[in-house]
């Protein structure tokens, strides 16, 4: 029995592996994929590049290209959240492509407010995905967020309209004054604060997208908050005045009043709110004087004697004379 032999066999042709699609750096939110498939994508659509979007909105790309955001996306250099194009905010553009575009086409992602398919909560999540620290850190539970205000909103992300920010508006305050027709009419008040000179801004007292604060202020509390300009009312004084130490809107409406010094009310009347009876101007002319009733003086002013009211340092200022 001597060695087995080895019959040879004919080689049976094998098919060619298939090519692995190419990889790209397309990000989709948060966690994007480096492939082209989109991850969890129920009718199986997958991104193309923002190539295609050119050939149709030729306009738009130029418009955006003027931006911030434009400027990072379309030049092609990496971010922290990495290759950034159209599809990382509008979603996986293969349906949308395929059917010869169109709006909604092929369940392309739109941030209109009117969509339907889309919440502003979901809208959000796209910028946000993005934009989750420094000023936006506080926006979970924020009250704009609770009512459903979309960063779109407040920002224009495709045109270029302000130097900073890309607001929605030509300035911080006619962005604000969209909805905050009451805050327009205040600054149109004789006393305002320089808002519409534009020597400040509602964002210097006011972080819209959230704070720790009530009225979402920068600040920890409303008097830290002006403190940021009216440093000299800080204090420790020697004689404080317990009002203006607790809040400094107990006397002052800061959008705008028909006082002086955005006074709640008249000079005048604004100190008898508290010193009724006690402390009331004796000797002094007065209006509509009845027995236990209110008085206010004419032509005063509580000021005229008690100089420092926000506080006092001098040894004989116990009541603010000096």
């Amino acid at each position: 029995f001597g060695r087995p032999i080895l019959l040879a066999q004919a080689a049976v042709p094998q098919p060619a592996p298939k090519a692995r699609p190419a990889k790209t750096a397309v990000v989709a939110g948060p966690k994007a994929p480096m492939d082209h498939a989109a991850p969890d994508d129920p009718e199986g659509r997958y991104y193309v590049g923002s190539k295609p979007c050119e050939t149709c909105h030729a306009g738009l790309f130029d418009e955006f290209s003027k931006t911030i955001m434009g400027r990072n996306i379309l030049s092609g250099k990496a971010t922290p959240q990495g290759k950034m194009e159209c599809e990382s905010c509008h979603g996986p553009g293969s349906a949308h492509v395929n059917a010869g575009g169109g709006r909604e086409a092929g369940h392309i992602r739109s941030f209109r407010k009117t969509d339907p398919r889309f919440s502003v909560a979901d809208t959000n999540a796209v910028c946000l995905s993005c934009h989750e620290k420094g000023e936006q850190t506080y926006w979970r539970g924020s009250t704009h967020e609770n009512r459903d205000v979309a960063c779109v909103d407040c920002h224009q992300v495709m045109r270029k309209t302000t130097p900073r920010f890309q607001l929605a508006k030509s300035t911080v305050m006619d962005t604000c004054f969209q909805c905050h027709k009451d805050r327009r009419a205040q600054s149109l008040r004789t006393a305002h604060m320089p808002i519409r000179e534009g020597k400040i801004t509602c964002a210097n007292c006011h972080n819209p997208h959230g704070s720790a604060t009530e009225a979402m202020l920068k600040g920890d509390t409303v008097n830290d908050t002006c403190y940021t300009c009216h440093a000299e009312k800080r204090g420790p004084f020697l004689f404080d005045h317990p009002p203006v130490r607790e809040n400094c809107l107990n006397c002052h409406e800061p959008h705008g009043s028909m006082h002086d010094k955005l006074l709640v009310v008249a000079r005048e009347r604004l100190c008898q709110r508290c010193h009724t009876n006690q402390h009331n101007q004796a000797g002094l002319g007065v209006l509509g004087a009845t027995a236990g009733g209110m008085r206010y003086a004419v032509g005063s002013s509580c000021q005229n004697c008690h100089l420092n009211i926000h506080g006092s340092n001098s040894p004989s200022g116990a009541r603010w004379h000096r």
